[in-house]
């Protein structure tokens, strides 16, 4: 079979992966007539500990210690605060578009929100899951199959799978944008850790939001700064003077890490 097509193949069949093991224990506990909350928790936390063993015992996603021997320990501080960076841009892009998620998936994300367990998927299994389907399989593959100077053109393609796969447009956006950080982070490291980090801070602010401050339960940055929108836009550029400057030290820090 020609490698290309074989490779195309390969990256169908790891989404493929990914969306059958949710579907399957969704199945599973569907059965059982608990919450949608509840179910959407045992769902995630099994699929998502199963997808990770999968992806990692058949080698879809490889794993080594030879990018943690560099000590990218300034890597990891400027991720963080990459990720802090994005949210709000991201956040104010959506909402300019005016795209509201669906309200079937809202109520699911408010439920989920509610319960300390609900941390555990997002914050933790989602990220990690997350990262070594889309990044550590389906990039790498996209990488190795593009000569180097396309290489973000694969970015985009996984971004724009990574957003497909959210099946919502409001995460989707969210998701592509994000995704083209991580994927940036993916090729420059070849490593999926700096992704988890950016992945676990977006996910467990976007937690922590929802549980400290109750006005922000539909989502909107007017609502957390209580209506006033020229604070709106001051954070959104607040933001950028994070944003930017840790893109700028990543492109130097990861040079040394390549």
């Amino acid at each position: 079979m020609n490698k290309t097509l074989k490779d195309i193949l390969d990256i169908l069949w790891y989404v493929v992966v990914f969306f059958l093991l949710q579907l399957v224990f969704g199945a599973i506990l569907g059965a059982f007539k608990l919450s949608l909350g509840t179910s959407t928790i045992i769902t995630t936390v099994l699929s998502s500990a199963v997808t990770i063993f999968v992806f990692l015992k058949l080698k879809w996603t490889p794993v080594s210690r030879s990018w943690m021997q560099t000590r990218p320990w300034m890597v990891f501080a400027w991720a963080f605060l990459l990720s802090l960076g994005s949210i709000l841009p991201s956040e104010r892009l959506v909402e300019l578009l005016q795209m509201e998620m669906p309200e079937q998936v809202a109520k699911m994300f408010e439920e989920v929100m509610k319960k300390p367990l609900g941390y555990v998927v997002i914050g933790i299994l989602a990220p990690f899951a997350e990262e070594v389907v889309f990044r550590g399989a389906i990039l790498r593959k996209l990488l190795g199959m593009m000569e180097e100077k396309w290489h973000w053109v694969a970015i985009a393609i996984s971004a724009a799978i990574f957003g497909f796969v959210h099946l919502n447009v409001p995460q989707g956006i969210h998701a592509f944008l994000i995704g083209l950080l991580l994927g940036w982070m993916y090729y420059r490291t070849r490593s999926i850790l700096p992704g988890i980090l950016f992945h676990w801070v977006n996910n467990s602010v976007a937690f922590i939001m929802f549980n400290i401050m109750p006005q922000m339960a539909d989502g909107k940055l007017i609502d957390l700064f209580h209506g006033n929108s020229r604070m709106v836009t001051l954070s959104v550029i607040f933001s950028f003077f994070i944003l930017i400057p840790s893109i700028y030290q990543l492109n130097v820090w990861m040079k040394r890490a390549k």
